[in-house]
């Protein structure tokens, strides 16, 4: 499956903007899943602007 960055980033939640992965969701999920982390867009919009993209930050921040 080809991953299409034009049409992701239009969609895409993640208020990093300076991130060269924004918009692209195959090399952002692959670089978050390298580091241990979980991808901004899975978490709630103020969740996602505190940058920890830790798994104990998105228990947190889900109530998990």
């Amino acid at each position: 499956m080809e991953c299409i960055s034009t049409e992701s980033r239009k969609h895409c939640t993640c208020t990093y903007t300076d991130c060269n992965r924004r918009g692209n969701c195959c090399k952002c999920i692959t670089y978050h899943q390298q580091k241990g982390e979980i991808p901004g867009c899975l978490f709630t919009p103020e969740g996602e602007r505190t940058y920890d993209r830790s798994r104990s930050n998105f228990a947190k921040d889900w109530n998990l």
